[in-house]
């Protein structure tokens, strides 16, 4: 059996001098004894898999609601292919895997019922009381939600993986302060983001026939792989064809990421973590052709699929409940259940803000139910 100390000591053997070692950590906020046969990083990645806000993510929207069909991603399989493709860039580039996962399995934990919708509706609701922000509110979760263990709240993650969380706010408000780049791990996990859920979202929106084959022509990255995955196959049919497809832009998409990283952290002469976070840029990024054609292939999706007739009639409808729910509680907090209606009884929280944790935590069935159970009288409370 491979200890702690024998794992960090191939990590040192194996890892690019780049790369962010679990044995260099910065630590956690609250010491820890180390364990006897997990690194930091593992411990990390498994503390988010265990955690409550992470089931729940399978049960929350990635583009269309939970109920609309058990084909379609969920947060939880999006957030799963997330760290996929994360993990293998990262092997790749000789990255540390392990803070690449975690980072990757923690970065949608924030996210609220039904999707970017719900989270634009938290956010006007609070927009006078600090706002909504997913990424903020992950950070919230794994920091002071989940609250499972004895001696703290949160769930005491390495300084790297929270900044790894904290990713899409300014790099002048990070853990620490001190305005430098976050490790390549991190970066990674913001390209590998971007190429799953836009890779996928193509899967779904012709699942759904809100996309069809015939208007991707137009879409230079899915051209180019559609007719190669045809010359290939020529006697396949549309959905072996649509998962060939899908399947070699993500490994043009991630190809393109490899190489063009690769030729950066040589550009800029990056020979250790300090480098990395000296850079004057993020060091992983797709190439300006990849980059070019991955933004028009984005706005296709944005013009044909997220503001489908469909998909906002839905938006309005999940507005509602949100809306209705927020106002209900806020005009009647007993109504909440004992851990929220304690926050509130012994002013630990103020009002609004215990009641978007609790909203936002909430999975898209349960919100439903939730949402008839105080409007319908007919149903048993």
């Amino acid at each position: 059996m491979r200890t702690r100390e024998e794992l960090e000591d191939i990590e040192e053997q194996f890892l690019a001098p780049y790369a962010q070692s679990s044995k260099a950590s910065k630590g956690r906020q609250n010491p820890e004894p180390e364990h006897a046969y997990r690194t930091i990083f593992q411990r990390d990645r498994d503390r988010v898999i265990h955690s409550s806000a992470f089931r729940r993510l399978q049960y929350k929207t990635q583009v269309f609601v939970n109920h609309e069909g058990d084909y379609y991603r969920t947060r939880i399989t999006h957030t799963l292919e997330v760290a996929q493709i994360a993990g293998s860039i990262a092997r790749a580039l000789r990255l540390n895997q392990d803070l690449t996962e975690a980072v990757a399995l923690a970065h949608d934990l924030g996210h609220t019922p039904f999707g970017h919708s719900g989270e634009k509706v938290m956010n006007e609701l609070m927009k006078d009381d600090g706002g909504f922000e997913h990424n903020a509110q992950s950070y919230r979760i794994v920091t002071y939600l989940e609250d499972h263990y004895p001696l703290f709240q949160g769930l005491n993650l390495s300084y790297e993986v929270l900044e790894g969380v904290d990713k899409h706010r300014t790099r002048y408000d990070r853990p620490g302060g001190d305005g430098e780049q976050y490790t390549l791990e991190a970066q990674i996990v913001d390209l590998a983001d971007e190429t799953a859920y836009t890779s996928h979202d193509i899967d779904d929106g012709l699942t759904s026939g809100l996309l069809t084959f015939e208007g991707l022509g137009e879409v230079p990255l899915w051209k180019r792989n559609f007719d190669k995955a045809k010359s290939h196959y020529p006697h396949l049919d549309r959905n072996k064809i649509k998962y060939q497809t899908v399947r070699q832009i993500i490994d043009e998409l991630v190809t393109d990421i490899l190489s063009h990283t690769s030729e950066r952290i040589k550009k800029f002469n990056i020979k250790t973590v300090e480098d990395v976070r000296r850079c004057s840029e993020e060091l992983a990024a797709f190439s300006d052709e990849s980059r070019k054609d991955f933004l028009a292939m984005k706005k296709y999706l944005f013009d044909n699929m997220y503001r489908h007739p469909r998909v906002t009639r839905m938006e309005t409808k999940v507005a509602k409940v949100i809306q209705e729910l927020f106002h209900l509680y806020e005009a009647n907090p007993d109504i909440l259940p004992h851990t929220p209606r304690e926050k509130i009884k012994n002013r630990i929280e103020p009002v609004r803000r215990v009641i978007c944790d609790y909203i936002a935590g909430m999975t898209d069935r349960y919100a439903i139910e939730e949402y008839e159970k105080l409007t319908e009288p007919s149903l048993r409370v």
